[in-house]
């Protein structure tokens, strides 16, 4: 049974009096009467982050992927709550320091203040994250509309290869290695472009699971498809260079998720709009492609219009 599975059959009822629930069925909680927007996440060891051997970039990793759900909604993170289970080994003092000095970085980076949180004894390390903003409207998940385009900010994959460095199974030079582990630990999180995105997104996501998976999330129940140009997926030049130098082509390596980049649609009358932000605000926003009806299958077309397989959609909560 997988996450959704999961939250259909056992918790969505007891949501149903309650429309800031959203039927469980998106990012947030959002309280419009209040302005409220509230996002948690929980974060295990093994699974969300490869290891603790640096506290310091693993907790930054987390927070960002935490309020990532606020910023994709239009809605700019202002509180977060931190609890953490670990034991001696793992909050050490020296750990707890590093931990200490990355949150005061993140706060002053990000306009973030820490309001609470617990911290409890356990041999397994897991944190959870909430984290509070506050708006009048948000962009929901659910709202794609036939014939939008779909988006995405900044490039795709560098996580993923970070990923794989830490597990020894890339060959590059250091120069690259070091690159990949670094937007492994510190995505690029859009924060300047949290409120113009209410201006022309008519649905948005985070990219956390992979671009394939979440835009399958976004579409849902709606009865459409998409069309997605491989050649348009953005990737960074260090990404292409790897790809080059081991002979491997793009499309596996941009849809295994952990990127935390924003995915939406918007109707093709908001392209202008949507291509000035990207240049008043020196934000890379890509074109890849258009919701279709569901007459049609969703597919990925290369340049010579074949159609191409994905081996990973991304990553899915099994339990």
């Amino acid at each position: 049974m997988h996450e959704f599975e999961l939250i259909k059959k056992f918790f969505s009822k007891l949501s149903k009096s309650n429309k800031s629930s959203l039927n469980l069925n998106d990012d947030v909680f959002f309280d419009k009467k209040k302005s409220l927007v509230i996002s948690i996440d929980t974060y295990n060891e093994g699974v969300h982050f490869l290891n603790f051997k640096r506290p310091d970039l693993v907790i930054k990793k987390i927070l960002r992927s935490s309020i990532s759900d606020l910023i994709c909604k239009g809605v700019s993170p202002k509180y977060y709550f931190i609890s953490g289970s670990g034991n001696k080994k793992t909050f050490t003092k020296k750990n707890l320091s590093k931990i200490s000095n990355s949150l005061r970085q993140e706060q002053n980076k990000y306009g973030i203040l820490l309001c609470g949180g617990d911290t409890t004894f356990s041999n397994k390390l897991s944190f959870s994250i909430t984290s509070v903003g506050f708006s009048k409207n948000i962009v929901f998940r659910n709202k794609v509309k036939h014939n939008d385009d779909v988006y995405v900010t900044g490039n795709l994959g560098d996580s993923y290869i970070g990923l794989k460095v830490l597990q020894n199974r890339v060959r590059t030079s250091k120069k690259l290695k070091d690159y990949f582990v670094k937007k492994y630990y510190e995505p690029d999180i859009q924060i300047k472009l949290v409120k113009k995105l209410l201006k022309f997104a008519n649905s948005s996501i985070d990219i956390s699971d992979g671009l394939i998976d979440d835009l399958e999330k976004m579409i849902n129940k709606q009865k459409l498809s998409y069309k997605i140009l491989e050649e348009k997926i953005p990737i960074s030049k260090n990404l292409e260079i790897y790809l080059k130098e081991n002979d491997l082509t793009k499309l596996n390596f941009v849809s295994n998720g952990d990127d935390y980049q924003i995915l939406f649609t918007a109707g093709v009358d908001k392209s202008r709009i949507i291509l000035n932000t990207s240049k008043k605000l020196g934000i890379k926003i890509s074109k890849i492609g258009k919701i279709t009806s569901n007459k049609k299958k969703s597919i990925i077309i290369n340049q010579k219009d074949q159609h191409l397989l994905v081996k990973s959609h991304g990553y899915k909560h099994q339990f």
